[in-house]
């Protein structure tokens, strides 16, 4: 507004009268003239016997006129140019001041920040094998609502009912009824037509005879089991997609830092609390948590994290700002005085398993055929002549028959420090470097110590849809 009162007033000045501007050249020489003639009429009354004052005395008024007339043209064409000059500068000042403001205007926001409008996310999908795949995860926008993001991934977050066959009639074993035997939270990752899948952990559907999922929308249906992995907690279920509305992408849990923001979605104490919220930060990477499970005892690489997991939450997503799953949901310490402590298995781990189980219903992984436990556990008398410098290993408990390790001449007690070129300090490095390194067929050789001699020997790995133990 001020810019436009500006210009006016340039241009109202232009059109009022101007002492200079309001003559033209030809109305000073018409007013002036008449007046220099009747001088020279008097003159020539008073004093006819001078022409030659006459005539010097008309040259000097002629040479005053052009002169005046002169300098009324210089004037008016200063006058004009400073006209043009301020209307120029009112226009640059509008440009200038329109520039500044409009950036702030939000219908305009889009013309003007150009560079936040076309930064994007870099959408190149991490490289994994199977369907479901691990997406970058970068920075949400400190402007974008948490609130927006959780109303949105809850809609793919769902309840899961453990159903259990229990008999009615003792005498009559026909007469059974699935009742809930417990309940628990799922993630859906996947639609493919009329077909939605649903991960969670192993536990949470583990002996249930049927599985009944709760949807977003207050629908009901009931669940086919794809697959289970006891050793790992994971399962995976399919659904129909005809309710399904959302469908939630795995973040990258390597990016993870210890103090960066994560939620928890889930249905803690069952169903009646569905979708509940929890927040807190990453307390902590790569926790190996040991845990008991139908295949056997298995230490679990998880998250650690502050954000409240309570019992029912199992299977549930643990989600980074951006709304991205980076965990499942899998356990906490109850202990008394205890707070704090809940872990989730972390997405890059979650991904080859589900992967797999889709694509077979099963894990397969390299077979050994032996029992193991870590030295320390063992007490020395099962070892005694085993080098005193030698404190870290596995000791083998136990050799199945037909195994490779049976083939391979292995026996009990026998302490394996090396597999190929790598240390073997636990069970755990041998089992990650099974899962890991090498595959089914694959020739490995065992560097271990029988009494105090190191020996080594070569095998063929098989497949074990349980593992190791």
């Amino acid at each position: 507004m001020e810019n436009d009162k500006r210009f006016d007033e340039f241009n109202h000045n232009d059109d009022q009268p101007n002492n200079l501007d309001s003559y033209d050249n030809d109305t000073v020489v018409n007013k002036e003239e008449p007046i220099l003639e009747a001088e020279y009429r008097e003159e020539e009354t008073i004093h006819p016997q001078q022409p030659q004052m006459e005539t010097l005395h008309q040259a000097a008024v002629t040479e005053e006129t052009k002169l005046r007339t002169s300098m009324l043209k210089k004037e008016k064409s200063n006058s004009k140019m400073k006209s043009f000059l301020s209307m120029v500068t009112a226009g640059v000042l509008g440009s200038a001041l329109t520039l500044g403001v409009a950036p702030h205007i939000d219908g305009l926001q889009g013309y003007f920040n150009s560079d936040s409008a076309t930064s994007e996310q870099n959408t190149e999908v991490i490289e994994a094998t199977g369907p479901v795949q691990i997406q970058p995860t970068a920075v949400q926008d400190s402007a974008a609502s948490v609130a927006d993001m959780v109303e949105e991934a809850s809609k793919g977050i769902v309840g899961i009912t453990s159903m259990q066959a229990q008999q009615q009639n003792p005498f009559n074993r026909n007469n059974s009824q699935s009742i809930p035997s417990g309940t628990g939270s799922g993630v859906i990752f996947q639609k493919d037509g009329d077909k939605a899948y649903v991960v969670t952990n192993n536990h949470v559907i583990e002996n249930a005879n049927e599985v009944e999922i709760s949807l977003y929308n207050g629908e009901k249906t009931m669940a086919k089991l794809i697959g289970t992995d006891p050793l790992t907690d994971l399962a995976v279920l399919q659904i129909d997609s005809k309710n399904v509305e959302a469908v939630l992408q795995f973040g990258d849990s390597e990016t993870l830092r210890p103090g960066d923001q994560v939620y928890a979605i889930g249905n803690p104490l069952g169903l009646d609390l569905s979708r509940t919220v929890t927040s807190g930060i990453v307390s902590a990477k790569d926790r190996s948590i040991s845990v008991d499970t139908s295949a056997g005892s298995w230490e679990l690489n998880v998250i650690q994290t502050d954000a409240a997991i309570n019992p029912g939450n199992s299977g549930g997503a643990l989600l980074n700002t951006q709304g991205q799953i980076i965990g499942i949901n899998s356990l906490k310490i109850a202990n008394s005085g205890v707070e704090g402590l809940g872990f989730a298995i972390p997405s890059n781990d979650v991904v080859p398993i589900i992967n797999s189980l889709i694509e077979s219903g099963k894990i397969e992984r390299p077979f050994i055929g032996i029992g193991l436990a870590d030295l320390g556990e063992i007490p020395r008398m099962y070892y005694a002549d085993l080098p005193e410098d030698i404190k870290e290993g596995v000791i083998v408990t136990s050799v199945a028959q037909n195994s490779a390790a049976e083939k391979a001449g292995l026996k009990m007690t026998d302490v394996i420090v090396k597999i190929n070129d790598t240390e073997v300090k636990s069970s755990m490095d041998l089992r990650k470097y099974l899962y890991t390194k090498v595959k089914i067929g694959d020739e490995v050789e065992l560097s271990f110590y029988r009494g105090n001699k190191l020996e080594t020997a070569k095998l063929i790995l098989t497949s074990n849809n349980t593992g190791i133990e």
